[in-house]
């Protein structure tokens, strides 16, 4: 039988926990506020096995009640967040302050029964000091047991200084986790850096890195400092990381293990504390098979990972996204709402491109339909959806008249348009569509005059 301690303002919801604790073989203490539940604490003389704590609550909330726990108790046993408004803000705070798990209301039997077995098992985290802060409104939000498996460890990794591997498909938000790994951590005043190896052409990768001393090749007019050296202090995402050259893995290895850099054209090295988050949506263990990745640099990397699930696998999430987009969209105007219909086709689509997709499809309903009410048909999604310019079974007549070459490079324009459209810009996924090098994507557009 556990020592179990209730904090829950809700007298409803905390006799029925207590009961339910209680039908379980538990000894439960109830109490009404933070305040109570600190007094109750310094003063028993047994000690609690596990605590329940609502989140929000009047006067004291469940986050400063938590932290005040963690001021003032020399052992703070399992602590259970409870709260009936889950965001990603409040699960990630909940945990970066030492929570042993966050959960949702409503709870079942089954549930508080399961979380109480492995609460009971383990020792409470320790966690570091800080200040709860607000979610920022950022894409990392939804109800579904993935996003919330992804919120906790974001909560976990944030009180840690240690290399994080943020794994996932294109356009599901790496870079939002990145920066809420950022926010939440002893790190949030100082900057944070973030820097795409695949946009950048390896020649000049190792500079924006590293930076460079004036003379250092042709063209280096001037000393530049390098991400690594604007990044002191703080954090440092390296994305899409599995695109980068391997003599440019081998020194960010060595900026990783001996904390400094050396610029190019320069002797003399430079210490630098930066805490390095990568991101890709490539299987790095395989390109360690092929050779295209360095298997050193992986095991250091991936201390900590998170992996971001694909929209398809978020399905209670989309909704509520698609919310979001359409508020943040129309800023201090009442935004659009979605029709039943529209919803259902939100539902039913396959999300290739995740949430990056599904925020342009809010956008841009926001921008054209002028209607009050989105309804299926005004979101251009899926087979035949003329509006998102998909490609035709037809060409223009025009195109068909003229030389050949001229035809190609209309139809070699299109498409490198319609796949940069489609990529949000990223031209390293963008060249993957259209199957063909970076480096020869670089040059049509430089050809084409394309930005």
């Amino acid at each position: 039988m556990a020592h179990l301690l209730i904090v829950d303002d809700d007298n409803a919801f905390r006799d029925t926990l207590a009961e339910t604790l209680q039908g379980l073989g538990h000894g439960v203490v109830a109490t009404a506020s933070g305040a109570e539940a600190l007094e109750t604490l310094s003063s028993s003389r047994e000690g609690f096995d596990a605590v329940f704590l609502d989140h929000r609550m009047a006067g004291m909330d469940g986050l400063q009640t938590l932290a005040a726990m963690q001021a003032t108790l020399v052992r703070l046993p399992p602590v259970i967040v409870l709260t009936a408004f889950a965001s990603a803000g409040n699960t990630i705070e909940a945990m970066r302050l030492g929570a042993f798990d966050h959960l949702a209301k409503p709870i079942s039997r089954e549930a508080v029964r399961e979380v109480l077995e492995r609460a009971l098992q383990q020792h409470a985290a320790a966690s570091p000091s800080g200040v709860p802060q607000d979610d920022d409104g950022s894409d990392l939000i939804g109800p579904s047991h993935a996003m919330r498996e992804v919120h906790k460890r974001i909560g976990l990794a944030a009180a840690s200084a240690m290399p994080v591997l943020v794994l996932g498909e294109t356009g599901t938000g790496k870079e939002m986790v990145a920066r809420a790994l950022h926010r939440h951590s002893a790190r949030a005043d100082r900057p944070f850096v973030a820097v795409n190896c695949s946009a950048i052409p390896k020649e000049l990768l190792e500079s924006e890195l590293f930076g460079h001393v004036r003379g250092a090749f042709t063209g280096a007019t001037g000393e530049r400092p390098g991400c690594f050296r604007a990044a002191d202090g703080g954090v440092l995402l390296l994305d899409e990381i599995g695109d980068m050259a391997l003599d440019v893995q081998a020194k960010i290895l060595r900026a990783l293990q001996e904390g400094e850099v050396t610029p190019l054209g320069s002797h003399r090295t430079v210490k630098v504390d930066v805490r390095v988050i990568a991101a890709t949506h490539r299987d790095l263990a395989a390109a360690v098979r092929e050779g295209r990745f360095r298997e050193d640099l992986l095991y250091r990397l991936d201390v900590l990972s998170i992996r971001m699930p694909p929209l398809r696998e978020r399905l209670a999430d989309i909704i509520p996204l698609a919310e979001h987009f359409l508020r943040r969209a129309a800023a201090s105007d009442a935004p659009k709402a979605l029709s039943a219909e529209a919803a259902q086709r939100l539902l039913s689509h396959p999300w290739p491109g995740n949430v990056r997709e599904l925020r342009n499809v809010m956008e841009r309903c926001h921008a054209l339909v002028r209607h009050r009410v989105i309804g299926a048909a005004d979101l251009a999604i899926g087979p035949g959806a003329a509006p998102r310019g998909e490609a035709s079974d037809t060409v223009p007549a025009e195109w068909l008249e003229g030389e050949l070459p001229a035809a190609v490079e209309k139809l070699e324009r299109l498409l490198i348009a319609h796949a940069l459209a489609q990529t949000q810009g990223n031209r390293a996924e963008a060249a993957r569509r259209l199957g063909i090098h970076r480096q020869l994507l670089y040059r049509k557009l430089t050809q084409y005059g394309i930005d």
